[in-house]
């Protein structure tokens, strides 16, 4: 009796806390307590209540520690534990004595707590459940009986009471705090005035009940499409909009052909898919293109027409799970959004069309406007046109006599005004016989006649008689069908025939040297070939090339070069006879026709007058320049019989002028010709050669120190061991290789193959060795150049200060900005910079103190007779002393006797090299003649 009262005690106590406090948690704890309490063989009681997932946590229990584990990290899930399922599928309590007997229990809850009996019940209150309480025992079973079972129910429906009083509270004020939210968001989107801004309270406010700022928004409606993005995201997604609408792009997404977009569309109802995976409806290309893993997709529906489509997406692998509650909040999140969007859709739809009919109107207003002004202006604009038209106009009445004129045909004509041109006959403006036409008898004659005269010159008298060049247009002037007179409109067409003229002599003429071109050098042939084919007399062609012009231009530059062929054309008009005609055609070439001789000597003459024109040097730019033409003459009808044939033979006799040194002349003989294709074949050859690059090869000049006759390095030289002409030295193929530019690549692969040998002797211990290779005028220009040499170096493995490269003077002093950027860049490389043939440019060295070169190389013309000519040595002397003023190293080249050495040290050149010492040699002759001998002395 005592037990029972002291039951209904606790139950009362329980009651009160229900009905004041309401706080759940310490009602539940004071459930927990009494049912311990009650069941004294009771180790364990815990309340667990629902997620939203489906599973039950933990909530309150007795005690508060099991195994180190706190009761809210315990999760009880229905689809593991079988007792909890049928507990809560059943709506009753179910005990088991003994777990040992009973698979329904969660195993491995069983084990790990060592559960022996265990009581499950559901806490539900008119059949509704609001959670499950657990009583188990891990010790001693607990041995239920049906009245203890019934006490434990009792505190049961307690504990659902207060659950079901807690939950209704919270609802409550949930459905407050809701409703808040609604009213907060009707008001704000109230006061917004655009489409954006409507959106993007209404993303805020979704980004926050969802917990998920990855919004977006699709619009079908023509109205918004027509002034409005297609679509519209969250400013805190974590997309960008860019990259969002790009993807969409990418991707080809179309509303009309996705399924999921178009259930919302049609059924106006939201869809919400936690794992897009696991859903057929979904295109999951587009998913995967996003990253989207859950998809929940909410209509924007007003007065029952759909706008389009809020989709709220899940991008995280812990796919999120939205309550019925708060997606119902979303959803009205949505529908307060919808009829803001269409309103403002609606006014913005207004808009445009009050903004098009106002255009319209505005449009025709100001046509109106333009219209009236237009009349107002009409006579005045007359005179306005009349006057400021820059053609000539003037009247001319049925007579031919002139009725009115603007200023521009009193000027042209050369009148004082109006006045003195009114009434003169047409007779005193048109020039007839100056344009080729006979007088009309009447003036309607010029007009009849008009048309057929348009392919011819027009000329105009002026009032003093002068004539000018005129175009012209007559058109009558009707007053209805009749016409009452005419109106002559011209123009004065001086500059365009000056202009014409001027087109005319650059299409014959060329425009550099302006002696006569290619095609009035063929035209003039040909008339002479006409001439002498009628009257049997012979003439002669010359072909002109100049000797070694193209290290003029890579030297000097185009725009030297240029100036040089003006000066080259003056001269051979001064030394060619009056009827004949010198042509450029093209390049550094001249044709001189002789259209009249009496005999091939007339035609030598001629050659060696011109070649007397060279003897002095040119003065360009302040520039002395001694330049030499190699000349061939062929010679009708003895070589040839047409023009193509005395051009060609005249110009293979130039080949073998030019073959012979050059500066002299040729006549063509049978075997000419043959000579000119032998060097189209050694082109060719070359070609070739660069590509099979198996025919090369580097011949090896050794250079000495003269104070202690040690080997210092060596100067790479190129050969060609030609298949059919056998070793060709570079004189033979080099100016070859130049005019056809070839020589960059060619020049290229000497310094690789240097590079390549030089690091062998490197690795087997001649590390003090200095390599040089020479450098074309066309690679120092190449921008390539000094990546080519890093790479080599790097691939080859060779340290940059064992290369050294040459470079002549005349590149280095005509070429200074370019040249100096290049020699500054391959320095820094590590690579050492000599100057080649110095001593024989032309300008003032200067230049010496801003380039970072190494070396001098004193050129081979001033060694042969420096031991004899005074002058030679003079110079040898002074550039010994100017290398070592600069601390630059001075080396001679082509020494060949024991008196030049000597000369040389006594006078401080302290490097030579030539053929005192030795010729070029193949590396391996190089390697036993020198290399062997510096091993043996070190070891």
């Amino acid at each position: 009796m005592a037990e029972e009262q002291t039951r209904y005690s606790r139950l009362a106590q329980i009651t009160k806390l229900i009905n004041t406090k309401l706080d759940l948690r310490e009602v539940l704890e004071h459930v927990v307590t009494a049912i311990s309490e009650e069941i004294m063989r009771c180790d364990s009681v815990g309340i667990y209540l629902p997620r939203e997932d489906g599973t039950y946590q933990g909530y309150v229990g007795k005690p508060a520690l099991i195994n180190g584990m706190t009761l809210d990290m315990h999760i009880v899930d229905p689809e593991q534990d079988n007792l909890a399922k049928e507990v809560i599928e059943t709506g009753r309590a179910i005990y088991i004595p003994d777990t040992s007997k009973d698979e329904r229990p969660d195993q491995r809850a069983v084990k790990a707590f060592k559960i022996n009996s265990l009581l499950v019940a559901p806490i539900s209150y008119a059949e509704e459940l609001y959670g499950l309480v657990f009583l188990f025992d891990y010790g001693t079973p607990m041995n239920l009986t049906e009245s203890e079972i019934e006490t434990v129910q009792a505190y049961i429906n307690m504990a659902a009471v207060a659950i079901r009083n807690a939950n209704s509270l919270s609802r409550k004020e949930r459905l407050i705090a809701d409703k808040q939210m609604l009213l907060n968001v009707t008001r704000e989107l109230s006061h917004c005035s655009s489409l954006q801004e409507a959106l993007d309270k209404c993303f805020h406010y979704l980004g926050g009940i969802l917990n998920n700022p990855n919004i977006g928004a699709h619009f079908i409606d023509p109205a918004a499409e027509h002034n409005l993005q297609p679509a519209s995201l969250s400013k805190d997604s974590e997309w960008t909009e860019e990259d969002w609408k790009n993807t969409h792009t990418r991707v080809a997404f179309n509303h009309r052909e996705d399924a999921v977009f178009q259930e919302v569309i049609q059924t106006k109802k939201s869809i919400f898919i936690p794992d897009v995976d696991k859903d057929e409806r979904v295109h999951h290309e587009i998913c995967r293109q996003f990253g989207i893993r859950g998809l929940y997709m909410i209509p924007l529906v007003s007065l029952g027409e759909v706008l389009g489509a809020i989709a709220v997406v899940d991008l995280t692998e812990e796919r999120g799970v939205y309550s019925a509650s708060v997606r119902q909040l979303a959803e009205s999140i949505v529908d307060a959004t919808a009829p803001v969007l269409f309103n403002l859709i609606y006014i913005e739809k207004q808009e445009m069309i009050i903004h098009e009919r106002t255009s319209e109107l505005s449009s025709k207003n100001a046509e109106l406007e333009e219209a009236i002004t237009e009349l107002r202006q009409l006579s005045r604009e007359k005179d306005l046109i009349l006057n400021s038209a820059g053609e000539g106009i003037f009247g001319l009445n049925l007579d031919g006599r002139i009725t009115f004129a603007n200023p521009s045909a009193t000027s042209l004509l050369g009148y004082k005004g109006e006045k003195e041109m009114i009434d003169l006959p047409y007779s005193h403006i048109f020039a007839w016989e100056a344009s080729g036409m006979e007088p009309p008898a009447q003036f309607i004659e010029i007009y009849e006649e008009k048309r057929d005269q348009l392919t011819q010159d027009h000329f105009f008298f002026t009032v003093n008689g002068t004539i000018f060049p005129v175009e012209y247009v007559i058109n009558p002037q009707k007053e209805g069908q009749k016409t009452v007179g005419y109106v002559v409109t011209f123009k004065d067409v001086t500059s365009r025939k000056q202009m014409e003229e001027k087109i005319k002599y650059h299409a014959y003429y060329d425009s550099v040297t302006n002696v006569p071109n290619r095609v009035l050098f063929q035209d003039r042939l040909y008339q002479a070939l006409s001439y002498a084919q009628s009257n049997s007399r012979p003439m002669a062609i010359l072909f002109l090339d100049l000797d070694r012009f193209k290290k003029i231009n890579d030297t000097f530059g185009h725009s030297f070069g240029d100036s040089v062929l003006k000066e080259v054309a003056k001269r051979l008009q001064r030394a060619i006879p009056k009827e004949a005609t010198v042509s450029r055609q093209g390049g550094d070439e001249f044709t001189i026709l002789l259209p009249v001789i009496e005999g091939t000597e007339d035609a030598v003459i001629c050659a060696q007058k011109i070649l007397r024109s060279f003897d002095e040097p040119f003065l360009i730019q302040e520039q002395e320049v001694a330049m030499k033409t190699s000349i061939g003459i062929s010679i009708y009808p003895d070589n040839g019989e047409n023009a193509e044939t005395l051009i060609k033979h005249a110009d293979a006799a130039m080949y073998k002028a030019k073959g012979l040194s050059g500066n002299q002349f040729q006549l063509f003989s049978a075997g000419s010709d043959t000579k000119a294709i032998e060097q189209i074949q050694l082109e060719n050859d070359l070609f070739k050669a660069l590509q099979r690059g198996d025919e090369f090869e580097l011949h090896y000049q050794p250079k000495f120190d003269l104070r202690t006759d040690q080997l210092i390095g060596a100067e790479a030289l190129i050969r060609w061991d030609h298949p059919k002409l056998g070793l060709l030295s570079p004189s033979q193929f080099i100016p070859l290789a130049e005019e056809t530019g070839l020589v960059t690549i060619l020049g290229e692969w000497v310094i690789e193959q240097t590079c390549k040998q030089m690091k062998n002797w490197y690795d087997s211990g001649q590390q003090s060795l200095v390599i040089s290779a020479n450098l074309s005028p066309q690679q120092i220009n190449q921008k390539a150049l000094v990546p080519f040499v890093e790479m080599v170096l790097k691939d080859t493995g060779l340290p940059p200060h064992n290369l050294e490269l040459e470079l002549t003077e005349n590149l280095i002093i005509h070429n200074t900005e370019q040249t100096l950027k290049t020699i500054a860049e391959l320095k820094n490389l590590g690579v050492q910079i000599s100057i080649d043939d110095f001593g024989t440019g032309y300008s003032s060295l200067g230049y010496l103190k801003d380039f970072p070169v190494h070396t001098l190389k004193i050129d081979k013309s001033f060694i042969d007779d420096v031991t004899t000519n005074p002058n030679n040595a003079a110079i040898t002397k002074t550039i010994i002393t100017l290398a070592n003023s600069l601390h630059l190293n001075a080396i001679a080249e082509g020494v060949e006797n024991e008196e030049q050495a000597r000369f040389l040290r006594e006078h401080g050149c302290n490097w030579v090299q030539g053929y005192y010492y030795s010729r070029p040699l193949p590396a391996d002759r190089f390697e036993e003649n020198f290399l062997q001998l510096l091993r043996n002395e070190v070891d």
